[in-house]
């Protein structure tokens, strides 16, 4: 117990005292104001902060969020194949799938699918 103790103790030592260097040493000395401002995903930060963004874009994104979803649901279904019903197994299967395609041809008649217009 007492080594116990004596271990914990020099293991907390030894991480406060390599944080405290760390903090030391990672100073900066030299404030630029273009590194301190955030970085977002390569706007230029000194430019307005509401550009025009593509509402396509986030459509896109919206539209895989979806499809992704419907995948991760089917994967459980392949390993209970062997232990369920036949029939109640095609069923499931089949409504999953018919209403992934049923959203793909919507999205394609919709032309959501199209980069450019």
């Amino acid at each position: 117990m007492k080594i116990m103790f004596l271990m914990s103790t020099i293991f907390f030592i030894i991480s406060n005292l390599m944080i405290f260097f760390s903090s030391i040493l990672s100073k900066k000395t030299n404030l630029d104001r273009e590194k301190c401002s955030p970085f977002e995903c390569g706007f230029d930060p000194k430019s307005l902060p509401r550009i025009p963004f593509s509402l396509h874009f986030f459509l896109i994104t919206v539209i895989f969020l979806i499809f992704d979803v419907e995948i991760a649901l089917i994967f459980p279904v392949i390993p209970t194949f062997n232990l369920t019903n036949i029939i109640v197994w095609f069923k499931t299967c089949s409504f999953f799938l018919i209403m992934l395609l049923l959203g793909l041809y919507h999205e394609w008649n919709q032309k959501m699918l199209n980069w450019t217009y």
